[in-house]
C-alpha cells in the first residue's frame, strides 16, 4: 500500500508548482486570500440582499440590511473561531502564548481554525437579534439571508485551496487531479478537497439558491429556502467530508466512529433543513400583495411594499 500511495505521490501535481501564493503584497502590508475571501463574500451578500429586498414581498428595509451587514459579520468571525475552538481544538480555550500582545490562544484568529458550524450559529444569533429589535419575522429574514451565503463558502474554499491547508486523504486509485501539499509531511497524493467543497458547498448551493429565490416563488413560503439551504449545504459537506482529512486532533474519532467531527455536526443540520423544507411546503403561500390576495403584513421601518412582478 504504501509503495502504491509513494507512485502515486511521484505522478501527482505539486501544489508547489502551481506558484500560488497566501496573499498579494502590497509593500506594506500582504493582503492574505483568505481575509479576502471573508470580505468578499460579505461584501456580495450586503450587495445582493440590498437588491432582493426591493422585489416583492421583502421582510425588510434597507436599514435592517444595514444592521445585518454589521450583526453578521460579527457572528461570522467570533462564531467560527468559538466554536472552532469548541468543537475542533479546545486546548484553545487553555492555551496561552507569553511573548505576545495577545497572549490567549482562542482569540488569535490570525493562528488559523474557523468552524463553518460555529459561523452558522453565530450568524443565527445575529440575525434573531436584529430581528428582535426590528420586529421581523425571524424565518422570512434567514430565508433571504440563507440566499447569499454560498458565494463566501466559495471564495473560502478556494482561500484554503490557495493557502495549501485543509487538504484531502489520499487518494485510493489514480485520479489525474490528485496532489502533493508541501505542508503534507507525508508527501503523499492527496484529494483536492478544498475545490470539491468549493463546488458542493459553494457553487451548487449559490446557484441553486439564487435560482429559487429569483425564478420561482419560493421567498412566499416562509422557511423553504432557508430550509433547503441547510439541508443541501449539509449534504454536500457530509459527503465531501469522505475525501478531507479530518483534523489531527481528530483523526482518532474519525477512524473509531468511521465518520469524522464534520459529518456528525452536519447530521442534525440535514434532518433539520428537511424537516424545515416539508414544513414549508405543507403550508399555505403567504400573500404577496397581488390583486385579490391579503397584502402582507407592514415591516417596522419597512418602506410600503409596492408589487411590480408581472407573473
Amino acid at each position: 500500500m504504501l509503495d502504491m500511495l509513494a507512485t502515486s505521490a511521484n505522478e501527482a501535481i505539486q501544489w508547489s508548482e502551481l506558484g500560488l501564493r497566501p496573499g498579494i503584497d502590497l509593500g506594506f502590508f500582504e493582503l492574505k486570500y483568505y481575509s479576502l475571501a471573508y470580505l468578499l463574500g460579505i461584501i456580495f451578500a450586503y450587495w445582493h440582499l440590498s437588491k432582493m429586498i426591493k422585489a416583492p414581498g421583502a421582510p425588510m428595509a434597507q436599514l435592517h440590511v444595514d444592521d445585518l451587514f454589521f450583526y453578521c459579520t460579527l457572528g461570522v468571525i467570533l462564531g467560527g473561531r468559538l466554536g472552532y475552538a469548541t468543537f475542533y481544538d479546545p486546548s484553545l480555550w487553555t492555551t496561552f502564548e507569553s511573548d505576545s500582545f495577545v497572549s490567549w490562544r482562542v482569540l488569535r484568529l490570525w493562528d488559523g481554525g474557523m468552524s463553518f458550524h460555529g459561523g452558522l450559529i453565530g450568524v443565527v444569533a445575529a440575525i434573531a437579534w436584529v430581528s428582535w429589535r426590528g420586529g421581523l419575522p425571524f424565518l422570512r429574514v434567514c430565508d433571504y439571508i440563507a440566499v447569499n451565503v454560498g458565494m463566501g463558502m466559495m471564495l473560502g474554499r478556494l482561500a484554503n485551496f490557495i493557502n495549501g491547508e485543509l487538504w484531502g486523504r489520499p487518494v485510493e486509485s489514480a485520479v489525474s487531479w490528485a496532489m502533493v501539499f508541501p505542508s503534507d509531511p507525508q508527501e503523499l497524493a492527496r484529494h483536492p478537497s478544498q475545490l470539491y467543497q468549493a463546488a458542493g458547498e459553494g457553487l451548487l448551493v449559490l446557484v441553486v439558491m439564487l435560482s429559487l429565490f429569483w425564478l420561482t416563488r419560493a421567498r412566499f413560503r416562509p422557511g423553504l429556502l432557508v430550509g433547503v439551504f441547510t439541508a443541501l449545504i449539509a449534504a454536500a459537506r457530509f459527503t465531501v467530508e469522505f475525501f478531507r482529512q479530518p483534523d489531527a486532533q481528530l483523526t482518532e474519532l474519525a477512524e473509531q466512529s468511521g465518520l469524522s467531527m464534520g459529518q456528525w455536526l452536519t447530521i442534525p443540520l440535514f434532518v433539520l433543513g428537511v424537516g424545515l423544507t416539508v414544513w414549508a411546503l405543507t403550508r399555505r403561500e403567504m400573500a404577496s400583495g397581488k390583486p385579490g390576495t391579503t397584502t402582507a403584513p407592514t415591516v417596522k421601518g419597512a418602506a410600503p411594499e409596492i408589487d411590480t412582478d408581472p407573473a
